[in-house]
């Protein structure tokens, strides 16, 4: 893996904005052309592919396990009064669209985990869409050698999964804050692969889902939500008013509930205590477990929740960039091994692989000026060198 200096394409902006990437630059600099990670075939069918695929399965097997145990559900900060909703969910394998593992990757070594974002993972759009036309410019220009490749099949898989979930097609609403651009944009992108999948569907703002007298949930018209995509998560919706209504409302939810199980910090220490040693998992413990200790003065505090590095706090390495503060940590925290990813001119990539349904799907890279990846992390395009 190393990192490539490019020339960007004069007229990269103008073809974002056509295909609905309008969040390129949104505050400061996100997609950025002016370099590419490079991966030999190796590095992506020997390390990141079989890791994607055996963590996936290791995270359904805990899943499995913990949808039986109060103990492991209180653990995960799942609210009581959904346990049930949770498992039924998970009893009933209601079936996944997508997840995203966050590895860092580098120096000769193995993906480790940072987290697994399996709930309302973003960067679906840029990853599947604009890195592949980035890569056929590049191509077609002579910027790149004939036969240069990405592992990059995530378009086409989310569009068949939406066609494996609904063979007969039907009708899907797509929800997530309206104000938010990328969110906006991003529905957008899924709305178009489902519609190609051959399913009928409509947008509908978060907040303008409410329930009727029967305690069905409705959209602003009044129509009743029998499928529907969310980019919310699912530890805000079990918390919200309506979740007493959520076991009986019959809403076939993109992601299904069980994913409560795994969007959460919590799995990286239930990992490491079922699979200690993995050489894809780091060192992880609770933070009131007093193996905890183990891991000495340098490790990395994360919430059980948070978004984008907030709240993430790295001990005993002598940072001295200020945390990101946006209130999380109420429902506890987690210590995890340090590992940085590996640093190129100053910039540290996160590799995030993708899985659709039971299946890897490519990989998009974003990197940062510190260790810690935050909201203002960058988008580099990647490729399989040739060479």
């Amino acid at each position: 893996m190393r990192r490539l200096n490019l020339t960007p394409r004069a007229d990269w902006q103008a073809k974002a904005e056509q295909v609905g990437f309008v969040w390129h630059s949104a505050g400061a600099t996100y997609w950025d052309e002016s370099a590419a990670y490079v991966f030999s075939l190796a590095e992506i069918e020997d390390d990141l592919e079989p890791a994607a695929a055996e963590l996936h399965q290791m995270c359904l097997a805990l899943v499995d396990d913990a949808v039986g145990d109060e103990a492991l559900m209180s653990r995960l900060a799942i609210p009581g009064e959904n346990w049930d909703f949770v498992a039924e969910s998970w009893r009933r394998r209601e079936p996944s669209l997508y997840g995203r593992f966050d590895f860092a990757y580098g120096a000769g070594g193995k993906p480790r985990l940072y987290e697994y974002n399996a709930d309302t993972p973003t960067s679906a759009f840029e990853a599947a869409t604009f890195q592949w036309l980035w890569l056929e410019d590049m191509l077609a220009s002579g910027a790149l050698p004939p036969g240069t490749d990405q592992f990059n099949t995530l378009f086409d898989d989310l569009r068949d999964r939406f066609a494996q979930i609904f063979p007969d097609g039907g009708f899907m609403q797509f929800a997530s804050d309206a104000e938010a651009v990328e969110d906006r944009q991003t529905v957008r992108f899924f709305e178009d692969l489902a519609s190609q999948a051959g399913l009928e569907t409509a947008f509908v703002a978060m907040r303008d889902i409410g329930l009727n007298a029967e305690g069905q949930f409705v959209d602003g018209d009044g129509f009743v939500l029998k499928a529907a995509f969310k980019l919310y998560p699912w530890e805000d919706m079990l918390r919200e008013r309506y979740a007493p209504n959520l076991r009986g409302a019959a809403v076939r939810w993109l992601e299904p509930p069980w994913k409560a199980v795994l969007s959460n910090k919590a799995i990286l220490p239930l990992l490491w205590k079922r699979h200690e040693g993995h050489p894809n998992l780091l060192p992880a413990f609770f933070e009131d477990d007093p193996a905890a200790a183990s891991l000495g003065g340098r490790y990395v505090r994360k919430p059980l929740f948070s978004r984008e590095g907030a709240n993430i706090e790295v001990h005993g390495a002598g940072l001295s960039e200020p945390v990101v503060d946006e209130g999380y940590g109420a429902e506890g925290w987690i210590r995890q091994a340090y590992e940085p990813p590996p640093q190129f001119d100053g910039r540290y990539p996160v590799v995030g692989a993708w899985i659709v349904g039971d299946k890897p799907a490519g990989i998009g890279v974003r990197e940062d000026a510190s260790p810690v990846t935050k909201n203002n992390a960058r988008f580099i395009p990647h490729i399989i060198s040739t060479e």
